[in-house]
């Protein structure tokens, strides 16, 4: 994958850059832990489970209201322990600081609120994730900030739908559930070229298989609640940003809206990234076990897997991607009763919403995350009544596919 330089004002990654992401994970958090004090650390990262932080005179007080790098005053402006979290994941993703809340569409309010004003216009790919879906309707019917919807794989388009009021270009990675894998580098490039803000939600991919800093995001968002924390456990999220000026912009903002993280949950997280590239790897061996022979099934009408040979953007995932990743999806040839008996009939796979985690969950995007759209907004997103999702494990891949068998017998 390619890199940039950071943008202008911002502060190289606080860990060495040429350490392997695979690396970064298991040692950045704790080179944080001892905030730069002393000559010696934890081997983990301590938990400041507290409201607040304690002066000496009111100058230092004041002195650290200032911003967000000063000392610790108040855990809603600042904790050692969230910041370790952001410090980490803005080392992963090579981008200058980030801001972690307390869930990830936390994150994206954040950001999006941050950045857009009354009668914005925003450039955003068809195949988002519903809860994204829903903030952006909300935003034009209380704010009027409007948004077009483009397809992912025609940067071109970008010329033709931008307005003197667009703001804010806004992409996935991986698009959930439809496994649609942007090109980064040529929208984040055409999005540039007309004064857009890029702001990439990076949640499928994670940094182990993408770096969107790297191809010219401005901004990468992650529901740090699926694959960074990975053990379905924590609600989080974290907003990385290119540049340190933005993301003080931001971060006066955020700490306003109030979506700060809890101390442990920011640790669980920190727990949870030390095996993110061990997780991310089995992920994706057992979803191309199971995404090929789905694919063999008759009950199975289409799959959607970035690392199958159709794959509409195969070429682009393969430029892109260090992995095809651990979600999936896939129609069944009844539709969208076949989908809800499929749902029904399995038995070690889990019928649950989140995804990410390390144990495989399956849902009905139509009838769930995706329940705001109707079905012309549905065919437009690229699902249908019988989509399934599979957010696949890190169990024995023999076992998984035994229970999907199982459950698709009755379909045939």
């Amino acid at each position: 994958m390619t890199t940039r330089e950071p943008a202008a004002g911002a502060a190289a990654p606080e860990t060495a850059p040429e350490l392997d992401p695979r690396t970064l994970v298991v040692h950045a958090a704790a080179r944080h832990a001892a905030d730069g004090r002393g000559r010696t650390g934890p081997l983990s990262v301590p938990i400041h489970q507290t409201t607040g932080f304690a002066f000496d005179d009111a100058d230092a007080i004041a002195a650290a209201m200032a911003g967000p790098d000063g000392d610790f005053v108040y855990t809603r402006r600042g904790n050692p322990t969230v910041r370790a979290l952001e410090r980490s994941v803005a080392a992963l993703e090579g981008g200058a600081a980030a801001i972690a809340s307390s869930s990830g569409m936390g994150a994206m309010s954040a950001v999006l609120l941050s950045l857009l004003k009354p009668g914005d216009h925003v450039l955003a790919q068809k195949c988002l994730y519903g809860g994204t879906h829903s903030v952006l309707t909300d935003l034009g019917r209380r704010y009027g900030i409007e948004t077009s919807y483009l397809d992912a794989e025609r940067p071109e388009e970008i010329a033709e739908a931008r307005r003197p009021t667009s703001r804010l270009l806004l992409l996935e990675t991986i698009a959930n559930p439809t496994t649609r894998v942007c090109d980064l580098p040529a929208l984040l490039a055409a999005g540039r070229a007309h004064g857009l803000l890029g702001v990439v939600d990076n949640s499928l991919a994670s940094p182990i298989l993408c770096r969107p800093i790297g191809h010219g995001a401005d901004v990468v968002v992650h529901s740090s609640t699926k694959y960074l924390a990975g053990h379905s456990d924590v609600l989080g999220g974290i907003a990385v940003f290119a540049d340190r000026e933005l993301h003080r912009t931001v971060w006066t903002r955020a700490v306003e809206l109030g979506a700060t993280p809890d101390p442990f949950a920011a640790w669980l997280t920190i727990r949870g990234l030390q095996t993110l590239a061990v997780r991310m790897r089995q992920h994706g061996e057992n979803a191309a076990l199971l995404a090929q022979r789905l694919a063999a099934h008759p009950a199975v009408a289409e799959v959607r897997w970035p690392g199958l040979a159709g794959h509409p953007d195969r070429a682009v995932a393969d430029r892109l991607l260090a992995g095809y990743g651990g979600m999936l999806s896939f129609d069944l040839a009844g539709g969208r009763e076949a989908g809800r008996r499929f749902i029904g009939a399995v038995r070690l796979a889990r019928l649950a919403l989140s995804i990410g985690g390390v144990e495989t969950l399956v849902t009905h995007p139509a009838s769930t995350s995706h329940r705001e759209l109707g079905d012309t907004q549905l065919k437009e997103a690229g699902i249908g009544p019988g989509t399934v999702r599979l957010s696949v494990g890190i169990e024995d891949a023999g076992d998984l596919w035994r229970d999907l068998a199982q459950a698709l017998s009755g379909l045939v």
